[in-house]
């Protein structure tokens, strides 16, 4: 039975990106944080290179299933382990861009502004880009925003095939760039730079994940204690219904309650919604945190995402780190189109037995050949937040997910246009396959920060509006979805939280923009 105490300073709920750059910058010896995680340390084994294990049997997703908008069940990509789904993510750490923060005009609709600008978050970039170990080189993107400083690492560098394409695409007058990611390689680093690292946990820990790059470090800095296969429940408020006054969880085989002074959920944009909304009660009828705004569980964003092979019938791609190249010529209005069409990124080698895990008509001897063949993107596009797009819990405990994907014109037009480049550079027969509902990797916006309690959940600085000591603090807090993957986002928006809960507590630190935080806490 694992000794916890009864009361804690900190309670975080999730040892992903958000729960765990959080306890990396809050992390001090005296100080007392617990960090819940409901699924155990991944193990590093073979199995973790495994085409057959990680895509076939999918030995590591959750065995959880949820309802769709229409009741039937489906099984999420979604991974329950120390580090969160960012285990088997493809480490591409990217700022958003300056227009992310403004409205943006896409096909489908508006993307709304941001309540803080993109000046307020950069220097937390900064300092999520050094947490993460971000590798890349500024100044090439030709829509990058402006950076305090480089790169913390250079960029990995393209591999002969890859710097091939960068090559062509340069002579068709596009950017390539290199993509900003986050492994270990550089001198003293310990990546092998492997096919089997997009998609799969990294077995020797050279993947800038959640465990490797935050969670671990903020254990070493003492302070933090994390407890595993402990699964929470629900959130107790006290008779005003102002303050948190009891975390209730399962843990060894016991319900268990603890309390603590700040409450953080860290949970991920699905389940942070679903625990606030298993956590009504006579104060919040809506779930804690939807009195006034309707807006817990609604908005829900997954982007536009499509994987394509690009395959020639006369040389073979030997590339083996592949993921090391995007375009962002089209993010923007563009010579295409005159509105946003999304991201384009290399995508992690494609493997004959990764295809056939959901390309179910083709043979894997044919999906071998073509492997072998192919050039690998994937394309990224906004998906707009929609109030009907939403996370809500069905009567006996299940979520339940109902999502419809918009702005599909705009990504459907990136894929012609990305088609027809490869067909150009000497790429004749392209496969695409497009992501549904299942792949819940990118899930945010359940619980969107704002300036206006009646149209948000959270305040600037991620705690919830009608609760005194509450926080959120993963991809629950985006208003708007962009174009990129949102890791960095989340590491940076922790830290800006961070510096508020400091600052409830007592304790004096630098804050960025102190006027904002305390307009915020007179406003809650």
């Amino acid at each position: 039975m694992t000794e916890l105490k009864t009361s804690y300073d900190i309670v975080i709920i999730g040892a992903g990106v958000g729960g765990g750059a959080l306890a990396n910058a809050l992390a001090a010896p005296g100080r007392e944080i617990l960090m819940i995680e409901r699924g155990p340390r991944l193990p590093r084994e073979p199995d973790n290179w495994s085409v057959d294990a990680v895509f076939h049997k999918r030995k590591y997703a959750t065995r959880e299933q949820w309802r769709d908008r229409d009741g039937n069940f489906f099984s999420p990509s979604t991974y329950y382990y120390v580090g969160g789904n960012s285990k088997f993510f493809g480490a591409a750490t990217v700022r958003f861009r300056k227009e992310d923060f403004e409205d943006l005009q896409h096909e489908g609709g508006v993307a709304p502004a941001w309540p803080v600008s993109y000046d307020t978050f950069e220097p937390y970039y900064a300092r999520a880009e050094r947490l993460m170990g971000t590798h890349g080189q500024a100044g090439l993107d030709p829509i990058e925003p402006p950076r305090s400083g480089p790169m913390p690492f250079p960029a990995i560098g393209h591999e002969p095939e890859i710097a091939w394409f960068e090559q062509k695409l340069r002579g068709k007058g596009l950017h390539p760039f290199p993509l900003p990611i986050a492994i270990d390689y550089h001198d003293g680093g310990s990546c092998a730079r492997c096919r089997t690292c997009d998609g799969f946990a990294c077995k020797i820990g050279a993947k800038g994940d959640a465990e490797v790059r935050l969670i671990n470090p903020a254990l070493a800095k003492g302070g933090v204690t994390l407890i595993t296969e402990a699964l929470v429940h629900r959130l107790v408020t006290d008779p005003s219904g102002r303050r948190v006054s009891a975390v209730e969880f399962d843990h060894e085989g016991e319900r268990r309650s603890v309390t603590a002074k700040i409450v953080v959920s860290a949970a991920g944009a699905i389940n942070s919604a679903a625990l606030l909304l298993r956590s009504r009660n006579d104060k919040h009828p809506n779930g804690i945190g939807n009195n006034t705004s309707d807006q817990l569980g609604r908005n829900y964003m997954a982007h536009n995402n499509t994987a394509m092979m690009a395959i020639s019938p006369f040389k073979k791609n030997r590339v083996t780190f592949q993921k090391s190249m995007a375009i962002n010529d089209f993010y923007l209005a563009n010579n295409e189109r005159p509105y946003p069409l999304g991201n384009i990124q290399g995508l992690g080698k494609l493997q004959a037995g990764m295809l056939t895990a959901s390309v179910k008509w083709a043979p894997e001897s044919m999906m071998a050949l073509f492997a072998e063949r192919s050039v690998d993107w994937w394309l990224m596009s906004e998906d707009l937040p929609d109030p009907e797009n939403r996370v809500s819990v069905d009567p006996d405990g299940t979520i339940r997910l109902a999502y419809t994907p918009n702005n599909l014109t705009a990504h459907n037009e990136l894929v012609q246009v990305w088609t027809r480049m490869m067909r150009r550079l000497g790429y004749p027969l392209v496969i695409t396959q497009k992501m549904d509902i299942k792949v819940s990797m990118h899930q945010c916006g359940t619980a969107r920060f704002g300036k206006d309690p009646a149209t948000s959940v959270l305040d600037t600085d991620c705690k919830v509006w009608d609760v005194d000591n509450l926080y959120v603090v993963d991809a629950s807090f985006l208003p708007s979805s962009t174009g990129f993957n949102p890791s960095l986002t989340i590491v940076a928006q922790a830290l800006r939280t961070s510096e508020r809960i400091l600052w409830e507590l007592g304790e004096t630190v630098p804050v960025t923009d102190p006027v904002e935080r305390v307009s915020d806490a007179v406003a809650a």
